[in-house]
Parts: C-alpha cells; structure tokens; sequence
C-alpha cells in the first residue's frame, strides 16, 4: 500500500516548520504551508484546512493513503471532510490524552485545541469544520482512546454522548468491517517520551507499549488515513518526540 505524505507545519496560526520532522527518512512529502495565517479565525485558519481536505480526497481517488501531520488536532477535521468527500464512511479512532470534546460553554479557557472531537461529531461552533465541508460524525462511530485529562463538563458531556471509550491496552483488540481514520495526538504517549507539548500529560502509557497496540490494530483494521497532532519544535530542543512520532508513524506504515 502507497502513503501519500502532507505536513501542515503550523499549530493552528503559530508557524513551526520543525513538524516536518515526524515524517519518517526516505518519505518523500508534500507542504501545505500558505504563509501568513495571522489568526486563529475560521476563515484564516481555513487557509490550510481546505488543502487538506482536497489532499486526502485526492490521495483516496489514486489508491492511496494519506498521513496528514499538523501541530494542532484541528487539522484532523479536513482529514475527515476529505474522506467522506471521496465516497468514505470510516469509523473515527481518536488517540488523546485530553478529550478535545469541549465547547464554548463548557471550556474553562475557551482554547480552540479543546474542542476538535466534539466540531467533529457536531457539538459547538462548526463554523471551521463547515469551511473543509466536513458532516459531522456519528458520535457512536468514534472511539476516543487514552484520554485521562478532561475538564469536568467534558467528562460529563462526554458520558452522556455515544462516543466510545477505552484505554490504550483496548487498541489492539479492536475490530472493524469499515475504514478507520486513525488520529493519534502524540500527547497520548506519556510525557516522560514526548516532553516537547505545551500540555504534556503524565501516567499514560509509554512510546513503545503505543506502538505495540498502533502495530496490531493496523495489523488487523483497514486504516483509510492518519493524522498526526505534533509537538511544539521550540521546546523539543533534543528532538526527543520528533523522533518519538517518527519512529510511531514508521511502525504504523510498516505494519
């Protein structure tokens, strides 16, 4: 199978071309960078989602599978339009520590990187999903994977959604008879082997038990596409997880 490799090097508005790092040696890739995205604003940040979304349709139609690699898990909801643009209806597995499953209203801070799963299935301002010409996703056809740092009304938003939960010992076990778009947050893996996030997360499980549970979900799933949520390049100063998400995205391709 032939994958077709994008780098978004932007976390959201912020430029940081060190992302293009996750892509694995001898990987030819292609950049989606128009410059100049002066804010965080549906429309400016549509500057890169609309690429992606024609990226991945375009990578489907020749047979082939796209990994999209951005610093924020915004940029998994034009992954997500691109494939149900091509013909596709996959079942969404969501790797995170954080649920990402906040809205306005129920977000202490109001940071946009909180609330992409819940844009995804619908909930809360859709504006910037709307833009890649994304339809929301049947919250039962996701599965949210790893989380362990939610906000309280996210939790309980959370429980009273059909969204799927489970740890990351679940991974390997699951089965599906459609296509998996598989979004991993490299945050999933325990900031002891991805220090460089600006919101690291302790007591998850550990880089290689991550690409034990990845290897034989791909092993046994039919994986339409993957996106990649990276780290923030000025802090990974020994390039630590940019190796980390490298040597995942290898062993997930090789599978």
């Amino acid at each position: 199978m032939t994958y077709r490799w994008l780098v978004t090097p932007y976390f959201f508005d912020d430029h940081d071309p060190a992302l293009k790092a996750a892509v694995p040696v001898n990987h030819i890739f292609h950049q989606n960078d128009p410059g100049d995205v002066r804010d965080r604003s549906p429309g400016q940040l549509a500057r890169t989602h609309v690429p992606i979304a024609a990226f991945v349709t375009q990578s489907v139609q020749r047979g082939e599978i796209p990994v999209s690699i951005a610093g924020d898990c915004g940029a998994s909801l034009p992954v997500m339009a691109g494939l149900q643009q091509s013909g596709l209806d996959p079942v969404l597995v969501w790797l995170d520590a954080h649920g990402d499953f906040n809205t306005i209203e129920t977000s202490p801070s109001g940071f946009l990187g909180g609330m992409p799963l819940a844009m995804m299935v619908g909930r809360g301002d859709l504006t910037l999903a709307r833009m890649s010409g994304l339809v929301p996703v049947d919250e039962a056809s996701v599965w949210l994977i790893g989380a362990r740092d939610l906000d309280p009304a996210e939790e309980t938003a959370l429980a009273m959604s059909q969204v799927n939960r489970g740890d990351m010992e679940a991974l390997g076990g699951l089965r599906f008879d459609r296509p998996i778009h598989l979004h991993i947050d490299n945050d999933v893996i325990d900031a002891r082997d991805v220090p460089a996030n600006n919101y690291p997360v302790t007591g998850g499980p550990g880089l290689s038990d991550v690409i034990e549970q990845c290897v034989e979900f791909a092993n046994h799933n039919r994986i339409c596409a993957i996106s990649l949520s990276g780290w923030n390049g000025r802090l990974d100063g020994d390039g630590k997880t940019a190796r980390a998400c490298a040597k995942l995205l290898r062993a997930i391709v090789d599978a």
